[in-house]
């Protein structure tokens, strides 16, 4: 590249607020007191809390200089594969904050929160409508929570079968939370391996499935970024011995508007609002992973579930085969209302397309730095592309080195050494959000990179040098950690 897109101007350090404070400044002017003051008890009052005494511009300049060692969404391209982070129309923020319903408490009667039990009715209705399944729960926090209550849903309606398991199949290109998911319903996750095309053989399926073996948890499209194109034979087999398939849906942002899911054999199905409907997540939260299901497991839905009648809505316990509460509420409800505003501003055309965008720009990637990167399966894509380090190993230059000098270019490092079946992984994830432009600046950083580490790799050994905070010592990191200034 002619000129480096990443930081060259002044980050300035910051030192804690207590380093900083001096005895006897203050932020706020006191109102003259209109009453008489009267004295408070030693006792109760105590020594008080350890806080700085700062002025106002210390408080303004040290968030302000915090805010600029942070990387967002607004600020560049997060190229995260397998962790879709497109962008978050403000529009959607907006709507989340609105008094009505961010003022609203948790605990009001229903007759008090019609607008905000119809907008989680209308939105379990829309997210069927999406997927192409039957019914669906808006409780799960997130996405791990979500395939839990797929594995109880599922671990439920087998029980009322009088149909005792102990085994689930994982796929070597599932999500990693989900084998873990699997474990804590009680079940032993059995491994499969994927074939030479990177995804799952019918054949592979055929040989671990039985009667002790509950179903599958399938991620499609799976962690390689490619469409599990046998998932309907899958099914089929799985049916046949009893078994229910659950899909872990992350990265529906690919298929959303493309596929039917019912249609495809599934009979669980779960979402992230927060990554394929709009809200990007990071730094714990918030997330939503509502759970789609098939008829036949809709009476295992998790209570309270919302109702209708005769125009008016209210939550309702009266499902006695239900699995109970996921959540002490129901459900990440501001997350949801960004969803709703999302779903509803796209409309069906635009959900198609932006599926279709999705794939687009990383085939577009995908073929861009083909060459440049060592690509292990040679086909499209869907919404991701998976690379390796193999070209660069012979310098003695890994994934993670790549990785920290992009960050010299401005770019946030996409996911690296995920999925663990490529060794040395370099998993992108453009989402539909970012123009030609952007991607094709990103695309220029990575070729960059990739001749760096030929002709002089210890630059990119030594990298990020434009970066806030430069090469950690990584096993001291992790054996070691400081976790505060």
């Amino acid at each position: 590249m002619s000129e480096l897109m990443g930081t060259t101007g002044l980050i300035l350090n910051e030192p804690l607020l207590w380093k900083k404070g001096k005895k006897g400044r203050c932020a706020f002017s006191l109102p003259r007191r209109d009453v008489e003051s009267t004295p408070i008890d030693e006792e109760l009052r105590g020594d008080g809390p350890d806080f700085p005494d700062l002025s106002e511009i210390d408080v303004v300049r040290h968030y302000t200089r915090l805010s600029q060692w942070n990387f967002c969404v607004d600020t560049g391209m997060y190229p995260l594969g397998s962790c879709t982070m497109k962008y978050n129309p403000k529009i959607n923020e907006k709507y989340a904050a609105l008094k009505g319903f961010a003022g609203a408490h948790p605990m009001l009667p229903p007759g008090l929160t019609q607008g905000a039990l119809r907008l989680m009715f209308e939105m379990e209705r829309f997210l069927a409508e999406i997927t192409g399944m039957d019914d669906v729960t808006l409780q799960p926090a997130a996405g791990a929570q979500g395939e839990l209550a797929g594995m109880l849903l599922i671990h439920a309606y087998q029980q009322s079968k009088d149909m005792g398991r102990s085994k689930i199949i994982i796929p070597d290109t599932a999500h990693g939370t989900n084998p873990a998911s699997a474990a804590l319903c009680g079940y032993r996750p059995v491994p499969v391996k994927s074939n030479q095309k990177g995804f799952l053989s019918s054949e592979a399926v055929h040989e671990v499935m039985d009667e002790d073996t509950a179903g599958i948890m399938i991620t499609n499209p799976n962690t390689l970024g490619l469409f599990e194109e046998n998932i309907k034979a899958i099914a089929e087999i799985v049916h046949s011995k009893g078994g229910q398939v659950y899909c872990d849906g992350a990265n529906m942002n690919a298929i959303m508007g493309m596929v039917h899911m019912g249609k495809t054999g599934i009979d669980v199905l779960h979402l992230n609002l927060h990554k394929t409907f709009s809200a990007p997540h990071g730094g714990g939260g918030p997330g939503s992973g509502p759970v789609c299901v098939r008829r036949h497991l809709k009476p295992f839905l998790p209570v309270p579930r919302i109702i209708e009648e005769n125009g008016n809505f209210a939550f309702s316990e009266d499902f006695p085969d239900s699995i109970g509460k996921l959540h002490a509420f129901y459900g990440n409800f501001g997350v949801i209302i960004k969803a709703y505003s999302y779903i509803r501003a796209m409309g069906p055309k635009a959900l198609k397309k932006a599926s279709q965008l999705a794939v687009l720009n990383a085939n577009y990637i995908r073929k861009q730095l083909t060459g440049v990167f060592h690509l292990p399966y040679e086909r499209p894509c869907m919404h991701e592309c998976v690379f390796s380090d193999k070209f660069q190993r012979a310098g003695k230059v890994t994934t993670l080195d790549m990785a920290k000098r992009l960050m010299d270019f401005g770019f946030h490092p996409p996911t690296i050494y995920f999925p663990l079946i490529v060794d040395g992984a370099i998993m992108i994830e453009p989402t539909e959000t970012e123009s030609k432009e952007e991607i094709d600046l990103f695309i220029e950083a990575c070729k960059t990179v990739a001749d760096e580490a030929e002709k002089d790799p210890d630059l990119i050994r030594n990298a990020p040098q434009k970066c806030k905070v430069k090469r950690m010592d990584e096993t001291a990191a992790a054996r070691r950690p400081c976790l505060v200034g």
